[in-house]
């Protein structure tokens, strides 16, 4: 259902491009502090270059503004394992 629903349904809608929206559930999941979530966005967005780390620090700020600074400032921490362990898996290639 998740898949059909979220993945087929919604992100396959014509009215936002992908990176659009997932600026938009990384704000979201900052907010509700659903990391494992914001995590797997995160990663996938870095990866396939679907914005820079330049971007998600802005996305960041941003919510900080609007979902608090402590939210944000678990978004940085959580953020920055994924960073580092992104150029880890660079530096051993």
């Amino acid at each position: 259902m998740i898949t059909r629903i979220a993945w087929n349904e919604i992100w396959g809608r014509p009215g936002l491009d992908d990176r659009s929206r997932r600026f938009i559930v990384l704000a979201i999941t900052v907010a509700l502090g659903r990391w494992e979530e914001f995590a797997l966005h995160v990663r996938t967005g870095l990866m396939r270059d679907g914005f820079t780390r330049d971007e998600l620090k802005e996305v960041l700020m941003q919510s900080a503004i609007y979902a608090g600074v402590p939210a944000a400032n678990t978004a940085f921490a959580e953020a920055g394992k994924i960073i580092a362990e992104l150029d880890s898996a660079i530096v051993q290639d």
